[in-house]
């Protein structure tokens, strides 16, 4: 049995087979574009008598299980698991999890309940699909056998969470994309403090919906029907896998449940550049530094710094021209400038006052002047990491996650 999605849907194909009580497997996979018909994305579903064994993507390897293991705080042992036979070549996952059970890391319980939860995730992204190629072989069972779980129930219950996710598009699209917190403040004026706390915790702008869930052991629909008040009034967005790694919000630009201060330095003296970068993260500052004055015009709305220092004797745009540009933008009508300069005269400091310049420090400026300066525009830095990460252990022994 096979054939293209566009002809039959999975649901179909998924009761075709519990009721010819079939054993082996079902092969789904996704095109890269409807134009490339190259595999993009591939499930395998085991059955037994017509009944589901296990449901995975053999490409994506152990993360997932490990995300399940965290649940039960066993993630350490996650580092143990050792390669799994070449019979599983389409099920390391499942194999892995055997590994796990025989050396009693999981109980039978434990390991069945974490079995059901990647079938359920499977059959979610299955019933998903409309556009595909699916064929099904007949085979011995996958063994060792685990459980064997009814396959119309799940499915079900499955399409009638996807119909739900369907009316969170396309502020929502897949259970697998990464949220980041863009406004912690209004987080913090709307929100229960318990309830920052956790969402903090979590939603670090690297861990997907899906591994949320797992981590908190609940359902993606229930994690995300929490979330979207807070993604429809911008306060979480989400991001792309290569942007959200190299975000700077994680567990240690945490404190008084605000995001770290970011500073922009926007000056053509490496020199100068990485003196101010030395001395903000000593002080617990984020800095963004920047060197040519066209390009950093538009790193600026990218960056949404909280407070720009601004060189003023630069190439192409001296820096009264970039203050007089920001000012002209309504997002940095009250962002504070402050204008560098080896300069002192008082035509200098008037100059920058007319374009809109906040307040001006001269070069060569030591570390207690410019942390002075940085404190009084957008407050203190961080806690050092260690008594910031204590505050987040606290805030995760209370209740999990309040409902929103």
């Amino acid at each position: 049995m096979q054939g293209e999605l566009s002809e039959i849907d999975v649901r179909s194909i998924l009761q075709l087979v519990e009721l010819g009580q079939r054993t082996g497997q079902l092969l789904v996979e996704t095109y890269a574009s409807l134009n490339d018909r190259t595999a993009d994305r591939a499930w395998y579903v085991f059955f037994f008598n017509g009944q589901v064994v296990y449901a995975g993507n053999p490409a994506a390897g152990l993360s997932r299980l490990k995300g399940f293991l965290a649940s039960y705080g066993l993630e350490s042992h996650f580092q143990n698991l050792t390669t799994v036979s070449s019979e599983l070549v389409n099920a390391p996952e499942y194999g892995a999890l055997w590994t796990l059970l025989e050396n009693r890391v999981l109980s039978t319980t434990q390991a069945k309940d974490v079995l059901q939860g990647m079938v359920q995730e499977t059959l979610f992204d299955l019933l998903s699909l409309h556009q595909g190629y699916f064929m099904f072989e007949q085979g011995p069972p996958l063994m060792p056998q685990l459980a064997a779980l009814e396959v119309m129930p799940m499915v079900t219950t499955t399409l009638q969470q996807v119909q739900e996710w369907k009316q969170w598009y396309p502020q929502v699209q897949s259970p697998e994309q990464i949220p980041l917190i863009v406004d912690a403040v209004a987080l913090q004026e709307a929100l229960p403090t318990v309830t920052v706390k956790t969402l903090i915790s979590f939603v670090d702008g690297q861990t997907s919906l899906r591994q949320i869930a797992r981590g908190l052991s609940r359902d993606v629909l229930a994690v995300t029907r929490a979330l979207h008040p807070c993604i429809q009034r911008g306060w979480i967005q989400f991001v792309e896998d290569d942007r959200a790694r190299s975000s700077r919000w994680d567990r240690e630009t945490v404190k008084g449940l605000r995001p770290m201060p970011c500073v922009a330095c926007l000056d053509d003296a490496a020199t100068v550049r990485h003196s101010v970068e030395n001395i903000l993260d000593r002080h617990g500052y984020r800095s963004v530094l920047l060197d040519h004055p066209i390009s950093a015009l538009s790193q600026f709305f990218s960056v949404k710094p909280d407070l720009i220092l601004c060189d003023i004797t630069m190439p192409d745009l001296d820096g009264y021209e970039v203050c007089a540009m920001l000012r002209q933008s309504s997002y940095f009508r009250q962002t504070p400038i402050v204008m560098l300069t080896g300069r002192d005269g008082f035509i200098d400091r008037v100059r920058a006052q007319m374009v809109g310049a906040t307040d001006y420090l001269a070069k060569p400026f030591g570390e207690e002047e410019l942390v002075t300066i940085v404190e009084k525009y957008v407050g203190r830095g961080f806690l050092p990491a260690q008594e910031t990460t204590q505050s987040l252990v606290e805030a995760e022994s209370e209740e999990p996650w309040p409902e929103i």
